[in-house]
């Protein structure tokens, strides 16, 4: 494991996007863990491009989830001040940010995914019902909308152009969730997702209901309940996801199992959750990896990521 006793490292948090909240406490988890290896960590509150870090950062730990600190914008300001800096490039995190350009590399690759339609300009979906209608640039389930009757199409679309001009609407596939979290080239066990409450899905309110304390929550179970063929066609699909896009450090990968056990790619994340509640350090767990030695493994191979 990396030595990062003695190290400066900045821990990026917050940041001005919806996902601020889960940002923050990303970052209280991950700068706590690096104190204890002795890193001399200082806790940065972003709120927008001129945030302020340390003299001498030797890197910067982003934890600033979705908007501005895992779609390429904080990975350019770094990399115009000549700051090494965890998580991926500028080219991959705006890729895998963008659900639209994510499914089309998917395709090309012959990566399993739901079939899709793209929207602009408020024109009406034409898949048949039931679908999924996604604001293409959101993180955490923030504007997702499950339409299953044609009695909520208007009010689903009316919610979701407020995010903006183009949709991504997918194929509802119905199936368990799932989620695999890639450390390199390392696919980590995989995670099931249950919400309690019969008929929701895991949206913002139940991924975090430490912050929604209203919300029924769901149940996380890993190593997911599945054979062991299965686990590896899971965990093959999702390494497929992350070298599709090109990433090379770390990611999430969600997936969706059929009843015939045929996995589907539904997006990627390269800012995973740190949280208490998150399932990459719960996956990482199962596999014998501590949450402070999960963090400098992620230093580490941001280190070795060309610059």
């Amino acid at each position: 494991m990396i030595d990062l006793q003695g190290r400066k490292i900045a821990v990026l948090m917050g940041g001005p996007g919806n996902e601020r909240k889960v940002s923050l406490a990303s970052g209280a988890g991950v700068a706590q863990a690096l104190r204890g290896l002795g890193a001399e960590v200082t806790e940065v509150d972003v709120a927008g491009p001129t945030f302020v870090l340390p003299a001498g950062t030797e890197v910067a730990f982003n934890v600033i989830h979705g908007t501005f600190g895992e779609d390429g914008q904080v990975q350019r300001i770094l990399e115009a001040r000549g700051v090494r800096y965890t998580g991926e490039g500028v080219a991959g995190s705006e890729l895998a940010i963008d659900k639209i350009a994510t499914k089309q590399r998917l395709l090309e690759h012959g990566v399993p995914t739901a079939a899709f339609e793209i929207l602009r300009d408020g024109a009406p979906p034409t898949l048949p019902l039931p679908y999924v209608v996604k604001a293409p640039r959101e993180g955490s389930s923030v504007g997702v909308f499950i339409v299953r009757d044609a009695g909520k199409v208007a009010d689903a679309m009316r919610e979701a152009w407020q995010f903006g001009r183009e949709l991504l609407v997918e194929q509802f596939i119905r199936g368990r969730e799932l989620t695999v979290g890639i450390i390199g080239e390392q696919a980590l066990p995989v995670v099931e997702i249950r919400p309690k409450k019969d008929g929701e899905f895991y949206d913002f309110a139940n991924k975090y209901n430490f912050l929604n304390p209203q919300a029924a929550g769901a149940e996380h179970f890993c190593p997911a309940p599945l054979s062991p063929a299965v686990t590896r066609r899971v965990q093959d699909v999702a390494l497929a996801a992350q070298r599709a896009l090109a990433l090379e450090v770390y990611s999430r990968v969600d997936v969706l199992l059929t009843a015939d056990d045929e996995p589907f790619v539904l997006e990627v994340n390269t800012i995973p959750g740190m949280t208490p509640v998150s399932l990459l350090p719960e996956a990482a767990a199962a596999a014998g990896i501590s949450y402070a030695a999960l963090c400098a493994r992620v230093i580490e191979l941001s280190l070795s990521r060309p610059i």
